[in-house]
């Protein structure tokens, strides 16, 4: 099947959305350090081996499990798996707080940029898995292409830029 094929393939109902992910960690304490007390994410339950994570009243956004991981080391460079996982901020200004929360404990950024339907920083939880921190622009302000879609690009940015 070729992309085009895909793209002319019966469409998901529009109201699918992805209710949460689940992710393997080698250390279940380390793993919510960052998600909880860096990010913000609020432990909703924890059983052995998996604890729930989430933003405001939802039951989990985030899954953390030991069960196949515990102290197990991260994928190697060059295998398959989960590239990312993508956090959507409301507000431009709640994702500068992120930053300003990832500053503060001290982790890295993987890099910072303008997709031109939104701001975007990188991370790495502790297990290596890695983290997309993003705002969107209004959709109204999204770049187009001749045709009518969308125009998404990869402008490194200065990240201390997202305050204003």
């Amino acid at each position: 099947m070729t992309h085009a094929q895909h793209a002319d393939a019966t469409a998901i109902d529009p109201g699918v959305a992805i209710g949460h992910v689940n992710l393997k960690v080698s250390d279940l304490d380390r793993a919510l350090w960052f998600w909880c007390d860096v990010l913000g994410f609020r432990l909703k339950q924890s059983m052995p081996g998996c604890a729930f994570v989430a933003a405001g009243s939802y039951h989990h956004h985030i899954a953390l499990n030991t069960w196949e991981s515990h102290g197990g080391a991260p994928a190697p460079a060059g295998s398959t798996g989960l590239y990312h996982v993508a956090i959507l901020y409301p507000e431009r200004s709640a994702l500068a707080d992120a930053l300003k929360r990832i500053r503060a404990a001290g982790i890295a950024l993987d890099g910072a940029y303008d997709h031109g339907v939104s701001l975007s920083l990188y991370v790495r939880d502790p297990d290596h898995n890695g983290v997309e921190l993003y705002w969107d622009r209004p959709a109204a302000e999204w770049p187009r292409q001749a045709g009518g879609g969308i125009a998404m690009g990869r402008q490194p940015i200065d990240p201390d830029l997202l305050a204003g």
